[in-house]
């Protein structure tokens, strides 16, 4: 009548999976692999990169590190340590290395424009992104002279 039999003298196993919850739980899937930037070492493939791209990367990194960096050194030195001169200025020239971060990124983002000799053939009368039919819709409502 007890429910238990001799050989596990009342031990209930916490933590091991029966019979019919292994054959039920599914198969562990696998992670896909993965392609490296660079495989082997030599950094062959920053060669497919646009050399203006590439340049524009590496200055906007160097510019934002710099950036974080110095916007959060400087009040820290300025509040700690109490140097009123030295963390103003880190602060500054943190600011300043984060302005310059975007301009960065702004002047490759005007480089790499579709067609850039496409402004020098619009017509300086013509708005942009004006609309012919909108256009004459305004002319007719116009008061005659």
């Amino acid at each position: 009548m007890f429910p238990f039999d001799e050989e596990n003298e009342g031990e209930v196993s916490f933590g091991e999976s029966s019979d019919a919850e292994r054959e039920m739980t599914p198969d562990i899937p696998e992670a896909p692999s993965v392609k490296t930037f660079d495989e082997s070492g030599d950094f062959e493939s920053a060669g497919d990169v646009d050399k203006d791209t590439l340049r524009a990367f590496v200055v906007a990194v160097i510019y934002a590190n710099i950036a974080v960096l110095l916007v959060f050194l400087g009040p820290m030195v300025w509040y700690f340590e109490g140097w009123s001169r030295a963390g103003p200025a880190l602060l500054g020239v943190g600011l300043l290395a984060g302005i310059r971060t975007y301009q960065t990124y702004r002047a490759w983002d005007r480089s790499r424009s579709d067609d850039p000799d496409e402004t020098m053939d619009a017509d300086p009368n013509e708005t942009v992104g004006s609309d012919p039919d909108l256009d004459a819709d305004l002319d007719d409502d116009a008061p005659e002279r």
